[in-house]
């Protein structure tokens, strides 16, 4: 593994989830796969569980880890060729990347969108650039378009809690209310990865968001689209909730019609649904506290998780370098 930036670069769903689970139960089991080798973390936006958790998994590895907080202590970034740097920026990309690669054997970067311009945004120039520069292997810490280490802990978290072998669990993507407009990034991805997992064989995937709030088809090709969220959620097993702004009035926010946030009312209506969601959240906004209080809540289990999906794609990282 070179990259790991969307679903498309897993080869095998199910061998990577097992081998997370696998690396939970025996941390250190390849700590001298990282000896001497040095991971750099690029933060151009804030981070709590994925910095964390990632240098966590590297430590579990035996790996140095180096992290650089772009916004705060870095030069601001120039990203577009053929400009003339005679404004705000101090330095470009391609030397700013290449450098990092010089100094570290494998980089994680991660930067949010601005949600002004869908064409920018959603061409991933940033990051398309970072890896075409640096060359090493890169891992997205979360980008304009997906959070692909979210989703692989979220995928792990299913497997992890759904204890019947009979049928796949049915999962479900519950939009739910915010005060100010949120990237797509998490729902995109997360949509990605379950549609995979469906192909696969491995949960049963709907989405359920107001009118106006339809995610790009890219990410939900194979998913049941269901505009209430009463209906989605019956005979739910997991009920993932996540506020996202609209992709086709990109980054807006629209009136909705009903209540959709899910309380313990709205969760009798699920088949006894674990209910996950990737954090931070706002209590009884977008999830009522009586349910994050109660036990079908797993965002602190699924949190706890990152660890393991940032270790296994870790893991193949750096055996491959060692194969060369």
């Amino acid at each position: 593994m070179t990259q790991f930036f969307s679903v498309a670069d897993v080869d095998n769903l199910s061998q990577l989830v097992d081998e997370a689970l696998q690396l939970k139960s025996n941390p250190f089991a390849a700590e001298n796969l990282g000896k001497r080798k040095t991971l750099g973390l690029v933060f151009l936006n804030p981070s709590l569980r994925t910095r964390l958790s990632t240098q966590k998994a590297a430590i579990h590895l035996g790996m140095d880890v180096m992290v650089m907080n772009m916004d705060k202590e870095g030069w601001a970034l120039e990203t577009k060729d053929g400009v003339v740097m005679d404004g705000n920026t101090v330095e470009h990309i391609r030397e700013a990347a290449a450098v990092m690669g010089q100094y570290c054997d494998i980089l994680g970067l991660r930067s949010f969108p601005k949600l002004q311009d869908r064409e920018e945004d959603y061409s991933e120039g940033l990051f398309r650039k970072f890896i075409d520069y640096c060359k090493v292997p890169v891992i997205s810490l979360e980008s304009a378009t997906r959070h692909p280490l979210q989703s692989l802990t979220d995928l792990i978290t299913i497997r992890e809690y759904w204890q019947e072998t009979i049928r796949p669990p049915k999962v479900v993507l519950a939009w739910a209310p915010h005060i100010k407009a949120l990237p797509q990034a998490v729902p995109n991805s997360f949509a990605e990865w379950m549609c995979r997992a469906q192909a696969e064989g491995m949960v049963n995937f709907t989405i359920a968001h107001p009118k106006g709030y339809a995610l790009a088809e890219e990410f939900t090709d194979g998913a049941d689209l269901i505009h209430s969220l009463d209906e989605a959620i019956k005979g739910a097993d997991f009920v993932y909730v996540k506020n996202w702004s609209s992709y086709e009035d990109y980054g807006k926010i629209h009136p909705v019609e009903g209540k959709w946030m899910i309380d313990s009312s709205r969760l009798a209506l699920t088949n006894g649904a674990k209910v996950m969601h990737c954090l931070p959240v706002r209590r009884d906004l977008e999830l009522a506290s009586e349910v994050l209080d109660g036990p079908d809540a797993l965002v602190i289990q699924e949190a706890g998780n990152r660890v393991w999906a940032a270790q296994a794609v870790l893991k193949r990282m750096l055996e491959q370098l060692q194969e060369k």
